[in-house]
């Protein structure tokens, strides 16, 4: 299950206090407010009945409604642009925790396990928010656009970030979502929109990590690639030596990049992949623990059962049997 609804705080360093960001978010521009309020009808409006993510008739774009969010939940984060109208979520990527709010959105350029959870959010009150998927080719494309203003260049740093929302970039958002409503102008103006929302992006904040996953041999780009190969082949026995000659790095570059980009070594990025994906092999009842844990690569069916419980917070057949219970009831 990927978080991409679970996107952004402000522009600040990631190991800042969650609480410093929400009490920045109290004072509000009239205008902006009055703007999300209009994001709050539209989004409410356009997921009514629904429990959950639907996939939108513009390209690349989803809406959310959670009355019920249960607890953390682990996915992948891909790229992406993710706003919340009403509610609270936070991810944690590695050590680090991202918390983000109707003042503030979140952006991810890479893919990233993650743990995500809607904290606030109820039946009268619902999370509701939108996610837009990004594309680096489309990044890319901007970005050589010579009339594009520079911007001060960064090394590797967090695939994924939060930034203060502002009124241009929630403009832009609800100019977007209206497109939902006029399905014949989707295929003329919503790559218009699409790329004046990237240019917000690149031109905001934190923008500048942004830029490094489209351009040619930067660090973030090779470590992107190195993602790639880990998700390619999560199966099978890590040779980061290997990974480091196809993405161009020294193995102890590779390390220290791969760190700061996904807040975790290739080791253990590639575990968290093999649990999620051992986990959607029981859930679909493809395979039972022994097999999935071998399918996935584990050798050792007790330290597959160990690590498996650390991140799901039980053992494989309690954790299958609690989420088929839960689906069963509707919970």
């Amino acid at each position: 299950m990927a978080l991409n609804d679970t996107p952004g705080l402000a522009d600040k360093d990631p190991h800042e206090h969650p609480r410093e960001m929400r009490n920045n978010s109290q004072t509000l521009d009239p205008a902006l407010d009055q703007a999300r309020l209009e994001l709050v009808s539209l989004l409410d409006r356009l997921t009514a009945g629904c429990e959950g993510s639907i996939e939108t008739c513009v390209p690349g774009v989803f809406v959310h409604r959670i009355m019920n969010p249960g607890g953390p939940k682990p996915g992948i984060q891909t790229p992406a642009l993710a706003l919340i109208a009403q509610g609270t979520k936070r991810i944690m990527v590695g050590d680090d925790v991202y918390v983000y709010d109707p003042m503030h959105y979140l952006v991810s350029s890479v893919d990233l396990p993650v743990i995500g959870q809607v904290t606030v959010a109820s039946e009268t009150e619902p999370y509701l928010g939108m996610r837009l998927d990004l594309d680096v080719e489309e990044i890319t494309s901007l970005i050589q656009d010579q009339r594009l203003p520079p911007v001060t260049q960064s090394d590797a740093t967090r695939g994924v970030y939060v930034n203060r929302l502002g009124n241009s970039m929630l403009d832009a958002v609800l100019r977007l979502l209206r497109l939902i409503d006029t399905p014949d102008d989707v295929p003329i103006l919503a790559p218009l929109v699409k790329r004046e929302i990237l240019y917000r992006l690149l031109m905001n904040g934190s923008g500048a990590r942004l830029r490094q996953i489209a351009l040619q041999d930067s660090q973030t780009q090779r470590i992107a690639k190195a993602i790639l190969l880990l998700r390619q082949n999560f199966d099978q026995p890590l040779r980061v030596e290997d990974i480091a000659r196809d993405v161009h790095m020294s193995v102890s570059s590779l390390h220290h990049h791969f760190k700061a980009v996904t807040a975790m070594s290739p080791l253990q990025y590639q575990k968290q992949l093999r649990l999620q994906e051992a986990r959607r092999l029981m859930l679909l009842d493809i395979a039972d623990a022994a097999t999935a844990a071998h399918r996935v690569g584990y050798e050792s069916a007790s330290q597959f059962s160990r690590e498996y419980s650390r991140l799901f917070g039980a053992p494989p057949l309690r954790d299958t049997r609690r989420w088929r219970d839960a689906a069963a009831t509707g919970a």
